[in-house]
């Protein structure tokens, strides 16, 4: 035998003669999305008293380079729910299709008098569809964040991983945001009676301290961002949103930047 690594499992060329791989029966999994390549970063979400606050920047990156400067991974479903994509793209795409396609469903079938999918109905759809891609072996490669509110017109927070594992809490962050942001949010809503007492105006402002926070140390972000506000009133959704007074000029005090040597 050959014991090469890249040649373990497999007969010597040099004795038995080339190796014939159609002998081989190519039976597997159809698979799609095993390695992404243009992905998203963070997405945030914090609840407070009326209701839930989302934001997702606008960068779609091609590996390392922040290539796609103006990708919306903000969603809203029914006027009822709002669903924030990180991860792959290209499956965020096709969820995003899936999700148009039943809401149609939706509006079509129910009565207008009947309820439609509320938030907590929304995630759990998603979380039993990313399961089923992952028992398939071609799991949809997102993290999803679902906002908005839930049958008693109460604040619902969750997230949904590639895997269908699914959790909730007051703050929940994606990407690098679950290092560098949540300790922000859960400095002021460590608990949903602390989340509970935070206003819109409150929230909001804790939300785009954490987009500048993501900016400045995740090198996958940018200072464009989408952000909505889920309450009773509706989905307030804004796509192309700034980042106010952020500056690198505070670099030319950091050691080791640009030319400085001292």
């Amino acid at each position: 035998m050959d014991h090469r690594p890249m040649a373990w499992g497999r007969p010597r060329d040099d004795v038995y003669g080339a190796y014939d791989a159609s002998y081989m029966q190519h039976n597997g999994p159809t698979t799609h999305t095993q390695s992404p390549v243009v992905t998203g970063t963070s997405v945030l979400g914090l609840k407070f008293k009326d209701g839930v606050i989302i934001a997702a920047d606008n960068l779609a990156s091609y590996g390392s380079l922040a290539r796609f400067t103006d990708v919306k991974r903000i969603r809203t479903f029914a006027e009822t729910s709002v669903i924030g994509f990180g991860g792959d793209v290209s499956d965020m795409q096709y969820l995003d299709r899936h999700l148009t396609e039943l809401a149609i469903d939706e509006g079509y079938t129910s009565q207008p008098e009947s309820h439609t999918l509320n938030a907590r109905n929304l995630h759990k759809y998603l979380s039993k569809l990313l399961y089923h891609r992952r028992t398939k072996m071609d799991p949809l490669w997102n993290s999803l964040l679902v906002a908005g509110l839930d049958e008693n017109d109460k604040p619902f927070l969750a997230a949904a991983d590639l895997l269908g594992t699914t959790f909730t809490s007051p703050s929940l962050a994606t990407g690098f945001g679950a290092m560098l942001a949540q300790p922000i949010m859960r400095k002021y809503a460590p608990d949903e009676e602390s989340a509970a007492k935070l206003s819109r105006e409150e929230a909001e402002k804790i939300v785009r301290e954490c987009m500048k926070v993501l900016y400045y140390r995740d090198a996958r972000s940018l200072d464009s961002f989408s952000i909505a506000v889920v309450t009773k009133a509706g989905i307030e959704l804004k796509e192309n949103e700034k980042l106010e007074k952020q500056s690198w000029a505070f670099a030319d005090r950091i050691k080791g930047y640009g030319t400085q040597t001292v």
